[in-house]
C-alpha cells in the first residue's frame, strides 16, 4: 500500500516566545496565547489531538490522540523562507538580509533602469497601509511601489489596471535575478491591488523565492522516486526545487479544499501544505478575532480530514514562526511552534518535549519513507512515535 505523509504548516501559528526572542524585540509574543480565549476560538479537535498538552502551552487533555512536541527554531531568523527551509532540513546560521532603512540607492537605480519605471516609497511598510499612502501616486504616475518589512523581502505593489499582473510578475523576476549575493533577500513578492481609493489587495500575490542553498527533504524524496506535492506557497518558498506537482491557492479555505482533494488522490510520498491566511490576513493585521476564527475553521476541516485518512497515512501539523496579532508589532515573532503527529501507525500521547530544531521534522519524514538524510539537518523522532 502507498505511504502518504501530509505535512500542514499553519503559517505563523506560534506557541510562545523563544529564549532569544529579545534579540528580535519579540519578548512576550505568544500567537496561540493571543487567540485561545477569544470567543471566535473553538478548536475541540486540536485540543483532543494534544495542542494544549505541548510544553509551555498550558491546559491539555488526559489522553491526547496525537503525539506532540514544541519545536525551537535553530536558524537565525523568523521569516517564512528560513522557517520552511528548516522544516525541510536546512538550518540557516546567518539571517537573510533585511533593510530597515529601505534598499540602497544602487539597488533601486538598477531596478528602475531594468524595468523602465520609477520607484516610490522604498521603506518598511504595512502592505495595507502602503497602498493607502502611495496608491494614488502610483495610479497617477505608473511608478512602482517598492517596500519591505522586518523580514527579508522586496515587495512590489501595483494596481492591476495600471500594471497587469503578468507584467508585475516580470518585474518581480527582474528583481529576483538582481537580488543575489549580499542582497539575496528571501523573497521578492508581487502585491497587486485593485479598485478605487483606499484600494484592496487581490488574491494574485506571487512569491519569488531564493533557491535553497542545499538539498532539502523534497529533493531527496523526489530522487528516491516519491511524489512531492505542494499546496499554497510551498512551491514559491522552495523556488520549485524538489516539487513534482504544485497547487496554488487563494486562501485558507481554498488550501484546505485542495488538501482534501489530494487526500482522495492516489499517490505515494509527501503532500506539503501551507495555509497562509493566519499570517497574511490576520497576524500581520493584528486581527485577533480573524485569527481565532481561522483556527476554528481549520479545526472543523481537521475533523473531516482525520476521517478520510488511510491505513498508512501520517498527518503532521506545525508552523514556521509566530505572528502574534495582539502585540503592537505587525511583524513576525520569534516563537516556538507546535508539532502534532497522528496516524494509524503513530502512537498517541507521546510527549516529545521541546525539540532543538524544526529540522527534526524533515528527518522524521525521510525515515518514514526509508530515505537517507544525507546532508540535511535534524534528528528523527520516528522511533519514539511509531507503533
Amino acid at each position: 500500500m502507498a505511504k502518504r505523509f501530509f505535512l500542514i504548516v499553519l503559517d505563523s501559528f506560534g506557541v510562545g516566545e523563544l529564549p532569544d526572542a529579545y534579540k528580535w524585540n519579540d519578548e512576550g509574543s505568544n500567537t496561540l496565547g493571543a487567540i485561545r480565549n477569544h470567543p471566535n476560538f473553538n478548536c475541540p479537535e486540536l485540543e483532543k489531538m494534544g495542542l494544549f498538552n505541548i510544553e509551555g502551552v498550558g491546559g491539555g487533555v488526559s489522553a491526547p490522540k496525537a503525539s506532540y512536541a514544541r519545536m525551537a527554531e535553530k536558524s537565525m531568523g523568523k521569516d517564512t523562507t528560513i522557517g520552511h527551509w528548516e522544516i525541510a532540513g536546512i538550518v540557516s546560521p546567518e539571517p537573510l538580509p533585511t533593510y530597515p532603512n529601505g534598499f540602497p540607492k544602487e539597488v533601486i537605480e538598477e531596478f528602475e533602469q531594468k524595468t523602465g519605471r520609477k520607484v516610490i516609497c522604498n521603506k518598511p511598510y504595512s502592505g495595507t497601509e502602503v497602498i493607502k499612502d502611495y496608491g494614488r501616486e502610483h495610479v497617477e504616475t505608473g511608478a512602482l511601489i517598492v517596500y519591505t518589512s522586518a523580514d527579508s523581502v522586496f515587495q512590489i505593489a501595483a494596481h492591476e489596471d495600471i500594471v497587469p499582473v503578468e507584467e508585475l510578475y516580470k518585474y518581480c523576476e527582474i528583481a529576483r535575478e538582481m537580488l543575489v549575493g549580499k542582497h539575496g533577500v528571501g523573497r521578492v513578492i508581487a502585491r497587486p491591488f485593485e479598485g478605487e481609493y483606499p484600494y484592496s489587495r487581490t488574491a494574485n500575490r506571487h512569491d519569488f523565492s531564493l533557491l535553497p542553498p542545499a538539498d532539502t527533504m523534497l529533493n531527496l524524496l523526489q530522487r528516491a522516486g516519491y511524489d512531492t506535492l505542494s499546496v499554497g506557497k510551498i512551491y514559491d518558498i522552495f523556488a520549485g526545487s524538489g516539487i513534482s506537482e504544485s497547487r496554488r491557492t487563494q486562501s485558507n479555505t481554498h488550501g484546505m479544499q485542495v488538501t482534501k482533494e489530494l487526500q482522495n488522490k492516489d499517490f505515494s510520498g509527501l503532500c506539503f501544505v501551507n495555509l497562509v491566511d493566519f499570517d497574511m490576513k490576520y497576524g500581520h493585521r493584528n486581527d485577533v478575532a480573524g485569527y481565532a476564527a481561522a483556527a476554528t475553521e481549520f479545526d472543523a476541516f481537521l475533523t473531516v480530514f482525520l476521517k478520510g485518512m488511510r491505513e498508512d497515512d501520517v498527518l503532521l501539523i506545525t508552523a514556521d514562526h509566530g505572528c502574534d496579532p495582539a502585540t503592537p508589532s505587525t511583524d513576525h515573532s520569534r516563537e516556538y511552534t507546535p508539532m502534532l503527529i497522528y496516524g494509524n501507525h503513530i502512537k498517541s500521547g507521546v510527549d516529545l518535549g521541546t525539540r532543538a530544531s524544526f529540522s527534526d521534522i524533515s528527518t522524521t519524514v525521510l525515515e518514514y519513507f526509508g530515505v537517507a538524510q544525507e546532508g540535511t539537518k535534524g534528528k528523527s523522532f520516528l522511533k519514539e512515535v511509531i507503533k
